[in-house]
């Protein structure tokens, strides 16, 4: 796994930590895990496709390219990159925390960061 910066979680979740926390690798890749369960799975993705995800929420779509976005049993949803990979399975109450982050603009910093170094090079 790629080093990340600090975890972060939207400021829509509750309190203690569990919700979904976002950071950017010093590869300049995305990832999200379930702070629930630290030691479990890490999505990693693209800075694009992480952009194309928090455009997706600011839309209301559940449909989001790159991604696939299921709603399991009771209040599970799903999140993994489209093809395959780690899954981060969380609580409805959480992801609806995390999309609220996302709408209010709250990890945007993360996709213009990226967007920043790839222009300066």
């Amino acid at each position: 796994m790629n080093a990340v910066s600090t975890w972060q979680k939207s400021s829509y979740c509750g309190e203690g930590d569990a919700c979904i926390h976002v950071a950017s690798t010093a590869q300049g890749a995305i990832a999200l895990r379930e702070s629930a369960d630290p030691s479990g799975s890490i999505l990693t993705t693209t800075g694009g496709d992480f952009r194309m995800l928090l455009q997706a929420l600011r839309a209301g779509s559940d449909s989001v390219p790159g991604f696939e976005l299921s709603y399991g049993p009771g209040d599970e949803v799903r999140l993994r990159a489209a093809g395959g990979g780690a899954v981060v399975t969380t609580s409805r109450a959480r992801w609806d925390a995390f999309v609220k982050g996302a709408v209010a603009g709250e990890f945007d910093h993360l996709v213009e960061e990226r967007s920043a170094s790839v222009r300066v090079r």
